[in-house]
């Protein structure tokens, strides 16, 4: 071919111009000499260097000469991260004690020992992070120093807060810890300038002496007097615990107790006069087969996807963990199928539930569903829920009405169930909720519970 009729080249002959059908140049797209790709030229030879360091970095190697060359492993046609950009550079002020401050933070928040400071392996996740192999961990003095530096300012905030606040709220509740130590947390609840419901936690104090009720008020108050507030407490709000109750009666403030917790206790006295005890204890022996034998629980979860179900873990109740006893009822009767089976290929001596005892099951489980859902509407945080106990209680008589449908069982259930929760809300501090009450139910009202085809039955004030 001679030079007039040749194709003209592009770098070096790395590149030709397409050839029509009809003998012509398409000088809108060229083809690859090394590999016979297809691209489109624009008159610029930049997507062309960038095939060549993509796919024959040799070759474009020896085309830009020694001083230019780019080494075939680390040719890419991809732009130049941030972290590549900072590779090897040391970590600024800045960011070093924005690091320090956010460990602290974690260490604090989530509960973690002082001492992971000095984990090779999380050093090495933050030289990883940052791209700087230099990157040293803080002290543990440091991060004490910051987490105290944190509490104050937090403190600070809060503090901040209460001055505001012209009227404010305590909920306080005992609780034990998994070593047997015995800790009093309290709580206080107000409304800001521009009426948001605000929350925090004023402490948590670790007590040494039983919880009589004159112990448990001068906890109270101390934590009132440290943060300044004793004068602008409205209510306090417990458990309905003797011990609580009485205290309740020393403060000087007005005592609320938890109408969560009086549905709880008067479901927990009322499964023992409704005759399900039987039932649920073969339930639990069965829930604790499972739950106290990881290949038992494996068996089981192996039965549920070979059915189609869900692999879920049951749920044992327990008479202080609310709503409990609804949960074990809802997962044993919705795996019955998965766990007869699974029993039926073990050798145990359980005695599963009857027929009848699961017709029983299924009724009881009808009756808790309104107590789950009352306790969980009294259990929001972002409203005032003192504002609904009033027409929930209400929602709780009509559901717990004996119908003429009912079997015994169920009879002595309502029945036991309402006369304990009558009881025990004469003990709640009425007036205050009506007070709480009437700015927002003024008329009777309704409130559509559609998933169980109820309405939380209306109030006037």
């Amino acid at each position: 071919m001679d030079a007039a009729r040749k194709p003209p080249c592009l770098l070096k002959g790395k590149f030709i111009f397409k050839k029509l059908p009809n003998g012509n140049l398409d000088k809108t797209k060229v083809v690859c000499t090394l590999c016979n790709a297809e691209l489109v030229y624009c008159r610029s030879s930049s997507s062309l260097k960038y095939h060549l360091n993509a796919k024959h970095p040799l070759a474009n190697a020896e085309h830009a000469g020694p001083s230019t060359a780019v080494a075939p492993e680390k040719s890419s046609v991809r732009q130049t991260t941030m972290f590549e950009y900072n590779r090897g550079k040391p970590v600024s002020t800045a960011l070093s004690e924005k690091l320090t401050n956010l460990l602290a933070q974690w260490i604090a928040t989530s509960c973690r020992p002082i001492s992971v400071v000095e984990d090779d392996g999380l050093e090495l996740v933050l030289q990883a992070a940052t791209g700087d192999p230099s990157y040293k961990l803080p002290a543990r003095r440091t991060i004490m120093r910051r987490i105290h530096d944190q509490h104050a300012s937090e403190k600070a905030a809060k503090d901040e807060k209460l001055v505001e606040a012209t009227c404010v709220a305590l909920t306080g509740d005992h609780w034990t810890s998994v070593k047997n130590d015995n800790y009093l947390g309290v709580t206080v609840h107000l409304i800001d300038a521009s009426w948001e419901l605000i929350s925090f936690a004023l402490g948590v104090m670790k007590t040494e002496e039983r919880h009589f009720a004159e112990a448990c008020a001068r906890q109270f108050l101390d934590v009132a007097n440290q943060w300044g507030i004793t004068d602008k407490i409205s209510t306090i709000g417990t458990d309905s615990a003797p011990n609580m109750v009485a205290a309740g009666r020393i403060l000087p403030f007005e005592h609320v107790p938890c109408v969560a917790h009086v549905v709880q206790r008067a479901v927990v006295m009322s499964l023992r006069d409704g005759g399900f005890d039987g039932a649920l204890a073969k339930c639990r022996k069965v829930v604790g087969h499972f739950k106290h034998s990881p290949a038992n629980s494996d068996e089981l979860n192996a039965q549920q996807a070979s059915l189609g179900q869900d692999q879920e873990q049951l749920v044992q109740d327990v008479p202080t963990r609310w709503n409990s006893t609804l949960e074990m009822i809802k997962r044993v009767r919705r795996n019955r199928d998965a766990l007869h089976t699974t029993l039926s290929q073990q050798k145990h001596n359980l005695a599963l539930p009857t027929n009848a005892e699961y017709e029983k099951l299924a009724k009881l489980e009808k009756q808790l569903e309104p107590c789950r859902y009352i306790t969980e509407l009294l259990g929001g945080d972002k409203y005032v829920s003192c504002s609904v106990v009033l027409p929930a209680l209400c929602h709780l008589q009509h559901a717990m009405k004996i119908s003429d449908d009912d079997p015994a069982y169920i009879v002595r259930f309502k029945a036991a169930f309402t006369t304990d929760l009558n009881q025990r809300r004469e003990k709640i501090n009425l007036e205050w909720l009506k007070v709480a009450t009437a700015p927002a139910f003024q008329f009777a009202i309704c409130v559509s519970v559609e998933p169980r085809g109820g309405v939380v039955a209306g109030y006037s004030s």
